[in-house]
């Protein structure tokens, strides 16, 4: 079984269809699910019972990650977080008379 991994010039990774930070979410998230799998199972918690957290908690990743990946496209999900830190709006409760005199310099 071969996977290719398709990386050209100037253009990001992409990996069965996930493209840039959507693989390295995917990567990570698969990853975690391993390990609290294990620690379930280091706990004592029934094996069936981690067997199904497990499944289901890796399904929920991929079908999620596809969906990001769908619908915010490659780097839609660096603007959205781009579009959260900026205001909505800004206040100005200052009068306009103070926003155009020159300050006078302390001495």
């Amino acid at each position: 079984m071969e996977y290719n991994i398709n990386k050209g010039i100037g253009k990001s990774v992409e990996f069965k269809g996930l493209k840039a930070q959507y693989l390295f979410i995917f990567a990570g998230g698969l990853l975690s699910v391993f390990v609290l799998f294990v620690i379930l199972y280091m706990i004592g918690i029934d094996q069936w019972i981690c067997i199904g957290f497990g499944v289901i908690a890796a399904s929920v990743l991929v079908w999620l990650t596809f969906d990001l990946n769908r619908k915010y496209g490659e780097n839609g999900l660096m603007k959205i977080m781009a579009k959260r830190q900026h205001p909505r709006y800004l206040i100005n409760r200052k009068i306009p008379y103070r926003l155009f005199r020159k300050k006078k310099k302390a001495l």
